[in-house]
């Protein structure tokens, strides 16, 4: 029997796996670091490390920025310098004990230490201006937007630095969306234009410093920027909805990157939810993207679900599937 991580290399490379990939088996996610990423709970509403104020309703599955004149961060552009400023990335070896003994005590033949990087570059510009400022700006504003894209990039740079000093992670697990079901937010030639280079660059500095994986997370529709998602250097699109016609993507590109997910979350994650629902979209994803270039997976960007016992239920039936296709 191979181990979790051999059996995640099979997958993706088109080898022999003797089992599926059970959704976040292979990844552990080292969360536990001093660069800290301020998110409120249910009920709360904090202002993040950046200057963003996010709010979670009770009642509601997440958080979102509080986007009124009187929270929005940058609500002129022009002036992004006078109002963006990133925090610190350098905390002291004793702030980075708990999340290095964490890293120290992985099996990394059986699974990948994981660096977590959360928000991404577009989700970052829309948290700090709203939404359709930030689209507008893309239009209206190019300059500016590249100049503030760098900062971000930098800062992310940054954080990278810090990430491989003190845990040495063999995979990178990294949030941004690009889209909804249906539709990317841009263009593809828009985001070749503001966002191709940077995380090339951002991706090609992971793996110049031993990073082996990268998975990147987008529950939304970005069929359409996979070619892109391979260039930058991505390994697997985790997040990788129904929408997107994942066996098409396999069948298309498989080889040169994998799909992590075709399980919706919204279709099973619910609060009436049932493990007859979820064995029947676990099964149908399995059966239609079948042993290689896929892992079946909730689209959720965790090992998680918004409600008790769904991720781990589509974990059992994954494991059921394995019996009957391997």
């Amino acid at each position: 029997m191979l181990t979790i991580r051999e059996n995640l290399l099979e997958t993706i490379k088109g080898g022999n796996p003797d089992r599926f990939v059970k959704q976040y088996e292979f990844l552990e996610i080292i969360d536990k670091v001093p660069i800290k990423r301020i998110k409120p709970k249910p009920g709360e509403e904090i202002k993040n490390e950046w200057g963003i104020t996010f709010k979670w309703p009770k009642g509601q599955l997440g958080d979102f920025p509080v986007h009124d004149e009187e929270h929005i961060v940058l609500k002129d552009v022009r002036e992004w310098k006078k109002y963006v400023k990133a925090p610190s990335v350098i905390f002291s070896e004793e702030e980075w004990q708990v999340a290095v003994k964490h890293a120290e005590s992985v099996n990394r033949k059986e699974k990948f230490v994981t660096g977590f990087v959360a928000p991404g570059l577009f989700e970052m510009t829309h948290h700090l201006m709203r939404m359709e400022n930030a689209l507008m700006n893309y239009y209206e504003e190019p300059e500016k937007m590249h100049e503030l894209l760098d900062y971000l990039m930098e800062y992310e740079l940054k954080y990278a630095e810090q990430l491989i000093k003190y845990l040495k992670p063999d995979a990178i697990f990294h949030h941004d969306d690009w889209g909804s079901q249906t539709s990317t937010f841009i263009s593809p030639k828009m985001f070749e234009e503001f966002f191709v280079p940077r995380y090339k660059k951002i991706y090609k500095y992971y793996k110049d410093n031993g990073v082996e994986l990268i998975v990147h997370h987008c529950d939304s529709y970005a069929a359409t920027l996979v070619p892109y998602m391979i260039e930058m250097g991505i390994d697997i699109w985790q997040g990788t909805m129904s929408t997107n016609n994942t066996p098409e993507l396999i069948d298309k590109y498989g080889g040169q990157i994998s799909f992590m997910g075709d399980i919706d979350s919204g279709v099973v994650d619910f609060p009436d939810w049932t493990p007859e629902n979820t064995a029947k979209y676990v099964e149908e994803s399995c059966r239609r993207c079948g042993k290689l270039y896929y892992i079946p997976c909730l689209t959720q960007g965790g090992d998680y679900s918004s409600f008790e016992g769904v991720y781990e239920n589509a974990s059992e039936e994954i494991d059921k599937m394995s019996k009957v296709m391997f």
